[in-house]
């Protein structure tokens, strides 16, 4: 071992300051995010997280309202999650040259749960992951090279997972990308037509709700007409449940709403429980059987990973508290009244221009600029309404009234809304209150600038 050489200890990581983290992001890992975060002080440092609730190294309570992008359906740190990793604590995490019980029980609750006839499931450690396996799964058992997907889309950003994501900020510096995937409409079934009926796509991959893409609820039908138009003309339907999926939207899938079977359902985020990393394709037996069902298929896609022990059992015991505490019918129950509240906001405030989403995924949409302010700074305000506003109000929730939410990646000009399903009604009040304080404080794009400049100032002198 090198002389000079310092190894930190996790004790040492315990003892962090917020200053000692952000010193080592810069040095060690990527020094432009930690300078983006650090500009509204989203790059504080959180010591304790239950439930709803995280608290800063001092002392300070936060209410998550994002929840991990839908990886948080139970809250942090879930009893009964911490329960069931407990109970394995002892047995073989990782153990290629044997078949593991808790994957093999994880798989049986799926098929259970899932809608339909799906039954066999892969295990990754991501949304990408499944993303990935659903896509090399579609061409094996079709034959067929092309995938069509959705403007707007966010399936992930492993390479064939971006080559299906519908924004060129985050494909065109890594072209050229998977071949033969096509972009259409969203939510344009005629659209998916005129693709499907040329007989060469393997698959035709779609999220019930675009969650990146700002929020975006399909047409009513449109699930429902995309399966039959697959299955006219022999494409596969995956459905990207990744976040929308384990109650979210008020059905423990959102495919559900229009009695939708896809034919493979690409899962993870709240899988895991909220403490390990799962992800999952689940797809019927014909098509496992004519993708991986005889002895020299069965090995095409693996994963070392995928399918451990630990992260098994968090996957069985999220699955199970899911289902227990019946957590879809509180996200209907509580999403319409949060919906309702926040209406009430956008019939009294100009600034935020529409509100839409299902059960505990909601965006909130802010109005683009108009009139003379805009004139006046050259377009200035309305580039910074399309790029920054959706960060300039998350960052006011989170400074002032100690509420973590975020912007969409596909949309800036949007937060989203995407709490713990645990979340309580006196929560979503709070949430209410302080988003009618911004709107009332700040009546104006120009006034809202103003506002973060103060605490993009502030910030770059409160540190090093």
């Amino acid at each position: 071992m090198d002389a000079g050489m310092r190894l930190l200890t996790i004790d040492d990581v315990l003892n962090f300051r917020q200053q000692d983290v952000r010193d080592l992001y810069k040095e060690y890992m990527n020094p432009a995010l930690a300078q983006m975060l650090g500009l509204l002080n989203f790059d504080k440092r959180f010591v304790k997280a239950s439930g709803m609730e995280v608290w800063d190294e001092e002392g300070n309570i936060y209410l998550d309202f994002l929840g991990a992008y839908g990886a948080l359906n139970l809250g942090h740190n879930p009893p009964a999650v911490q329960e069931g990793l407990g109970k394995v604590q002892e047995l073989p995490n990782l153990l290629q040259a044997s078949l593991n019980g808790m994957a093999a029980a994880l798989a049986h609750n799926l098929a259970q749960v899932t809608p339909g006839n799906l039954r066999h499931t892969f295990f990754c450690n991501s949304g990408a992951e499944a993303v990935e396996c659903a896509l090399k799964t579609a061409r094996i058992a079709t034959g067929r090279r092309k995938i069509i997907y959705c403007e707007g889309a966010f399936h992930g950003k492993t390479m064939g997972a971006l080559s299906v994501t519908g924004r060129s900020k985050y494909q065109q510096p890594f072209a050229p990308l998977i071949p033969d995937c096509k972009a259409i409409p969203y939510g344009d079934v005629v659209a998916l037509e005129n693709e499907l009926a040329r007989g060469d796509a393997a698959a035709f991959i779609v999220e019930p709700i675009q969650g990146e893409g700002g929020v975006i609820v399909p047409p009513e039908g449109y699930l429902a007409k995309a399966r039959e138009i697959c299955s006219r003309y022999g494409t596969l339907l995956i459905v990207d449940e990744i976040q929308t999926g384990f109650g979210r939207t008020g059905r423990l899938f959102a495919c559900e709403y229009e009695n939708v079977v896809p034919d493979i359902l690409c899962l993870a985020k709240s899988l895991g429980g909220g403490l390990m990393p799962i992800g999952a394709a689940v797809t019927t037996p014909e098509v496992w059987d004519r993708a991986y069902g005889s002895m020299d298929k069965a090995l095409l896609h693996t994963s070392t990973f995928g399918g451990n022990t630990r992260a098994m059992a968090a996957g069985i015991a999220a699955v199970n508290a899911i289902v227990e505490q019946d957590l879809p019918r509180q996200a209907e129950e509580k999403g319409r009244y949060f919906m309702e509240g926040l209406k009430e906001l956008q019939a009294r405030h100009s600034l935020l221009t529409d509100v839409r989403g299902r059960g505990l995924l909601i965006g909130l949409e802010f109005a683009k600029p108009k009139g003379l302010v805009d004139r006046l700074t050259g377009g200035a305000v309305s580039k910074f309404s399309e790029e920054y506003l959706g960060a300039m109000v998350a960052g006011e929730l989170l400074n002032r009234y100690r509420i973590i939410t975020a912007y969409t990646l596909n949309n800036p000009n949007v937060i989203r809304l995407e709490p713990p399903l645990i979340v309580t009604k006196e929560h979503i009040d709070k949430v209410l209150e302080a988003l009618d304080d911004i709107f009332t404080r700040n009546r104006s794009h120009f006034h809202m600038m103003l506002t973060s400049t103060k605490t993009v100032v502030s910030s770059l002198f409160g540190k090093r």
